[in-house]
């Protein structure tokens, strides 16, 4: 005669096996969103650092290089404000299905 609780030990490694695999999925999105907003402040450093390169030059305007260095980068330039020689700026981009990440980042000559 079989007992009452025959299966049981299938029901729950099939329910740990859902657990563990909606774990790993949630792991893997938050890892995906870590590396976008990784690259999006390597955009905005790099575009920050391109528009005051050309504030110090005078060559191109500011902005249009911060803009076109965060587009080569993967990423859309949200504001350039240029003070003097200093540029801040703001970038997005995507963070694949799960939406649009920020950064900022400002350059300029030291103080010193």
């Amino acid at each position: 005669m079989k007992g009452r609780d025959d299966g049981f030990a299938t029901i729950v490694v099939l329910a740990l096996c859902g657990v563990l695999a909606g774990a790993g999925g949630m792991v893997a999105v938050l890892g995906q969103i870590a590396v976008a907003r990784h690259h999006a402040a390597s955009a905005a450093d790099l575009a920050a650092l391109a528009g005051a390169a050309r504030a110090l030059e005078g060559s191109t305007p500011a902005c249009t290089a911060a803009a076109t260095v965060a587009r080569r980068n993967g990423a859309t330039l949200t504001s350039c404000v240029l003070d003097g020689l200093v540029v801040t700026v703001t970038v997005q981009g995507r963070a694949g299905r799960w939406g649009v990440v920020t950064s900022r980042a400002r350059a300029g000559p030291s103080a010193g």
